[in-house]
């Protein structure tokens, strides 16, 4: 089982950006120390919900800063950018850093990103499978054209491959949130696993992996290929440490709220189309219910039996919850050194 940490550089009531972001990095940097497998980042554009506005700069960042552990983006947004453009900076750090780095794509939401980017609503609600299919294609191909509806170029060669790392990996492994059946097929058509939102409990993964695995077959992929890919879905999850369940759960209660409150308020729609909100403190009761928020052998048990339901076995894990720096290093201490060999 491999345990990561989620990052979503959260702007908490009363902090600047600089204290969130600052968070963001020790929270990687800590990740490192205590021996886990991932660091995953978030971006958002002009909310405080996160104030990383791009995963994969600060990918770059947070590579430099370490020397084992992966990192990746969940998710670089893709209507909000050329897939080109996406292609040539994954391989970039891919290569760079020796293979430790993971591109997570989405389709993002319909918010005021796609006007101020350019993207308009044709990105977010019909192109997305294209931008997806040429990203793809960049990493694959040596040389790219393209004569879609959304993307027209002349051949043009591939620069760096992000196959040709001196060790001879292959490019760099992508993974595709996925938060609805049409992107379950997608992934699964695809050959690309999944990384699902930590919105949902076990018994709605669990469905959304058995989808993904009869859509894969009936792709044509073997089932040794589906079994393979299957291996490397990502749960996304919260998780708070403590030495007594309540307290874990208290700690939440207390900071996430008033995160989510002002977060999730902030989201404008490009067209503006109603937004049915989540209950800020409902929501923080779920989160806690769902996810290793409780003492290391509560989480240890909680993280077991999400994977026995659904099989997947790497989980991003939101850290960041109390909202306080010194709180979040400690979280991530005792994910690694009291949670983790708990799980072999």
């Amino acid at each position: 089982m491999r345990v990561g940490t989620f990052v979503l550089a959260a702007q908490f009531p009363g902090q600047g950006h600089s204290e969130a972001l600052h968070r963001a990095v020790r929270t990687a940097e800590a990740a490192e120390e205590a021996g886990l497998d991932a660091v995953w980042l978030a971006e958002h554009h002009f909310v405080p919900y996160g104030v990383c506005p791009s995963a994969i700069t600060l990918a770059a960042l947070l590579l430099g800063r370490t020397r084992r552990i992966r990192v990746g983006t969940a998710v670089s947004v893709l209507p909000n950018g050329h897939p080109v453009a996406l292609g040539e900076q994954a391989a970039l750090l891919h290569i760079a850093s020796g293979g430790r780095f993971t591109l997570g794509v989405g389709r993002g939401g319909p918010w005021v990103d796609l006007e101020v980017f350019g993207g308009g609503l044709d990105a977010y609600e019909k192109d997305f499978p294209e931008a997806l299919d040429l990203l793809l294609r960049w990493q694959r191909d040596a040389r790219v054209a393209a004569d879609g509806a959304r993307y027209r170029f002349r051949e043009v060669a591939v620069v760096p491959r992000p196959d040709e790392l001196i060790d001879g990996s292959a490019a760099p492994e992508t993974l595709l949130a996925c938060t609805s059946p049409s992107s379950v097929r997608l992934a699964a058509a695809r050959g690309l696993p999944m990384l699902l939102g930590m919105h949902v409990g076990d018994d709605v993964k669990a469905e959304m992996v058995a989808l993904w695995r009869t859509e894969a077959l009936a792709a044509g992929h073997t089932p040794d290929a589906v079994a393979a890919v299957a291996d490397h879905h990502v749960s996304a999850g919260v998780a708070q440490i403590a030495d007594h369940t309540a307290d874990a759960v208290e700690t939440l209660l207390k900071s996430m709220p008033g995160w989510l409150k002002q977060g999730l308020d902030a989201h404008v729609t490009v067209d503006g189309r109603h937004r049915a909100m989540r209950d800020p403190f409902a929501y923080t009761e779920l989160l806690c219910r769902l996810h290793p928020v409780g003492t290391p052998r509560f989480a240890a048990d909680r993280l077991a039996a999400t994977s026995e339901r659904t099989g997947i076995r790497r989980f991003a894990l939101m850290v960041e919850g109390s909202g306080l720096v010194a709180t979040t290093e400690e979280n991530v201490r005792r994910l690694g050194s009291e949670v983790l060999p708990l799980l072999h």
